[in-house]
């Protein structure tokens, strides 16, 4: 993924933090449209290849889902110290197989492919010990500005909406470095 790609050239860290873009769709999700659908089956080209070159399959979900629960489950695995597993397997699981990340059924495999306890993990995230953490963050990123997913803030003063060229990190790096030297 391009974040790896960006930690390897730049030495930096990153914290991934969830939020919740879409809280009013329903935990059932969100069907798509044969519009919706023709629209997302046909994305550019150019966005294609971005994402084979940042090792991302794309596959249209047959809807939207509701991502709450994989994001306080997130929160579970980063307390166990597997956030980062848990995060790229549920990327891949939504992004590459059109995974529902409501679905209990697909959060527990996840779970349990990066070593997690799923009992343990569904029983803290039913009672919701996760929701002030998405909560706080959604207001810190809501107030930044933040418009969709993903979202790459930069050292809180420069942020990226969407999968772009890694170009575009690259440039950002570079004119954070360029401010830090003035």
């Amino acid at each position: 993924m391009r974040v790896e790609q960006l930690q390897a050239e730049y030495d930096i860290s990153v914290e991934w933090r969830g939020v919740e873009i879409h809280p009013e769709i329903p935990p059932e999700g969100l069907q798509l449209s044969p519009e919706m659908l023709a629209r997302f089956g046909g994305m550019s080209d150019a966005l294609r290849e971005e994402a084979r070159q940042a090792g991302l399959p794309l596959v249209v979900p047959p809807k939207i889902s509701k991502s709450r629960r994989a994001l306080e489950v997130a929160e579970y695995a980063r307390e166990q110290g597997q956030h980062k597993a848990f995060h790229k397997l549920m990327f891949r699981r939504f992004y590459g197989e059109g995974r529902d990340l409501y679905d209990w059924e697909t959060l527990r495999a996840t779970a349990v492919d990066v070593g997690l306890d799923p009992d343990e993990m569904q029983a803290v995230v039913e009672a919701r010990q996760y929701k002030m953490v998405i909560a706080r963050n959604q207001q810190e990123i809501f107030g930044m500005g933040a418009t969709g997913a993903p979202l790459f803030v930069f050292d809180e003063k420069v942020a990226v909406v969407g999968l772009r060229p890694y170009a575009a990190f690259q440039e950002v790096m570079e004119y954070l470095a360029q401010e830090d030297e003035s």
